[in-house]
């Protein structure tokens, strides 16, 4: 009797322990089917979304095309090594297409009275918060009477003037060069040698400046526009703008070294480590690379690949803040889309 009663007590173990298992399958199944995207929700083809692809195998075997098709183009690091496992992530982009006679984007026309930091903003004088510091201060006077109070408003027959000058609201212009080598990134220099601004001097009417810099001897993507604000967004470093050089050195870049760079390095102002960094792809050699960051600091990708012994040669921004250099030739600038305007107030 005994050995009946446990004979059937085990039975009823293996039962129950089947029951969890089955129980535990069908609730997986359940979440699985509600996790499902619906059809037609996906992204479609030509929908202006990006791929990304994410290899278990970390930053070695890397590939980076500066020279790729448009699908290339928009994945500058990719890893695509056989037998690795692989994840796609999409993730929205610009469009980096040119339209023909791509208008700037307009300042929007106002009717009703808007505040008078907006106003110096869309003047190109500074961002809002810069703005209410200079009213503040004394320095802005509407139809010739000082005005320091916030929140002034400002009517459109009304006249405002900063530092003795009459304001208008200029259209907001927004454009990018392919910033060719030996030109200064700044509005004038001193020693008359070029700069930046000869190259863009016939793009419009209203005064712009360079967002950032390049150095005389980089060359790349370099974006002008009298948006103050969107010009501050851009260069603070809490949005983490992110920027791909090309990178061409005087000797091959060792795999211990590429290790080095891809883990971080104590440079004399602080830690710095890359957000993507890979060999460039259909190379035979290791002197040209693709590094991605999003740090502002000054002559950062040099003294990066200085600091392990190696000399720059050559250096090109191949991507800025999304935008790239497709069909826009070294020296030649254009306006941007308005999609590209439209992401960049998004970031």
């Amino acid at each position: 009797m005994c050995c009946k009663y446990n004979e059937f007590y085990h039975i009823m173990q293996v039962i129950k322990a089947i029951c969890l298992l089955l129980q535990t399958h069908f609730k997986d199944i359940m979440e699985h089917n509600g996790n499902r995207k619906k059809p037609g929700k996906g992204p479609k083809s030509g929908s202006g979304r990006k791929q990304f692809t994410k290899s278990n195998s970390g930053n070695r075997g890397r590939k980076f095309n500066p020279n790729a098709s448009k699908s290339e183009d928009d994945v500058p690091f990719s890893n695509k090594k056989q037998g690795s496992n692989k994840r796609t992530y999409s993730k929205s982009k610009p469009s980096s297409r040119r339209g023909k006679g791509a208008p700037a984007h307009d300042a929007p026309a106002y009717d009703a009275p808007i505040r008078l930091n907006r106003y110096l903003a869309n003047a190109g004088i500074c961002s809002r918060r810069e703005a209410d510091k200079l009213i503040e201060s004394g320095s802005v006077s509407i139809n010739g009477e000082v005005v320091t109070v916030l929140g002034t408003k400002v009517g459109p027959n009304d006249k405002v003037q900063f530092g003795g000058e009459t304001l208008s609201r200029e259209k907001l212009r927004y454009i990018l060069l392919n910033k060719p080598k030996d030109f200064l990134t700044t509005s004038s220099d001193p020693h008359n040698r070029r700069t930046v601004m000869s190259l863009v001097e016939n793009a419009c009417r209203e005064r712009i400046y360079p967002v950032g810099r390049l150095d005389r001897h980089t060359t790349g993507l370099l974006l002008f526009t009298n948006d103050g604000e969107m010009a501050k967004k851009l260069m603070h470093p809490k949005f983490q703008i992110k920027k791909i050089y090309h990178v061409y050195l005087d000797k091959n870049l060792t795999k211990n070294d590429f290790q080095k760079i891809a883990e971080g390095l104590e440079l004399d102002d602080g830690f710095i480590r890359p957000d993507g960094l890979a060999y460039v792809a259909d190379v035979n050699d290791k002197k040209q690379v693709g590094i991605e960051l999003h740090s502002g600091k000054n002559r950062i990708v040099r003294r990066i690949f200085e600091h392990l012994g190696y000399r720059v040669v050559k250096l090109d921004r191949v991507v800025y803040a999304g935008l790239t250099k497709k069909d826009l030739p070294r020296g030649k600038w254009r306006f941007l889309t308005e999609k590209e305007i439209i992401f960049l107030k998004r970031i």
